[in-house]
């Protein structure tokens, strides 16, 4: 296994140790805590050397992604290097039939669909008085009627407007789909905070944003892990952003 350069993930470089261990997590283990069989992150000596330093061998980890979105075969061809990111995505959106996918798309704009697709699931699955709870939680206070489709829409203007709302619907997919996935919420810095709106993670909202996922047929046990990983570094990705742009004060304000 080895790091192929990908302009996508570089980003990971500037990312803290405490921000990469939700994608650690997703990448080496299954519900049950265990190991997952096809992983390799965790028998790497700077693995067993750092670890939980993850920063120190944040390579290794995109390079763990990386392996998952590729062909076995075609892994070993190329040397133990598996394939760009941006390819993982589009992969990832063609299984959970995103139509609207191009791939002149940036991989944030190919993450934001995939987001979508999961947030719609999860709203079409939403009473009419959950579908209420769940707009005042992300401020959606303009709409006539709270339909899934106009909760829906309004929820693709705040990913597209970006900044602190957008973060925030992230930050709430990902910790649903971990609990799904890993049977535990985020451990990122900043989900204490979200506890606040129990209603999102808890209750008849949060089961239907908890069980979005499992709406998109999986195919096989690498897309059991590359689409999760997608959203983790999605988050990661907007989190980058913020900090990036001087937002994250006003984020931890707001939360």
């Amino acid at each position: 296994m080895a790091y192929r350069y990908d302009p996508d993930l570089e980003f990971l470089a500037e990312m803290t140790s405490e921000d990469l261990h939700d994608l650690v997590e997703t990448l080496t283990k299954d519900k049950d805590g265990e190991n997952l069989w096809t992983e390799e992150l965790t028998g790497n000596p700077s693995y067993k050397a750092y670890y939980p330093n993850h920063a120190k061998y944040w390579q290794l980890i995109a390079a763990e992604l990386q392996c998952f979105g590729a062909n076995s075969l075609m892994t070993v061809l190329r040397g133990g290097k598996g394939v760009l990111y941006h390819e993982i995505l589009c992969d990832v959106a063609e299984k959970a039939s995103i139509k609207d996918v191009k791939k002149s798309d940036s991989a944030l704009e190919v993450e934001d669909k995939i987001l979508q697709r999961l947030l719609g699931d999860a709203i079409e699955k939403m009473t009419e008085s959950e579908r209420s709870e769940f707009a005042k939680i992300i401020g959606v206070t303009n709409l006539k009627n709270l339909t899934p489709v106009a909760l829906t829409g309004a929820a693709q203007l705040i990913f597209k407007a970006g900044g602190f709302k957008s973060f925030q619907l992230t930050l709430i997919i990902a910790n649903a789909v971990s609990k799904a996935i890993l049977g535990k919420g985020l451990a990122l810095a900043g989900n204490a905070a979200l506890m606040r709106t129990a209603a999102v993670l808890t209750g008849p909202v949060g089961w239907a944003l908890t069980s979005a996922w499992t709406a998109i047929d999986i195919a096989g046990p690498a897309f059991r892990v590359t689409l999760p990983a997608a959203i983790q570094v999605a988050l990661l990705r907007k989190k980058y952003e913020t900090e990036r742009n001087g937002l994250m004060e006003e984020i931890n304000s707001q939360l």
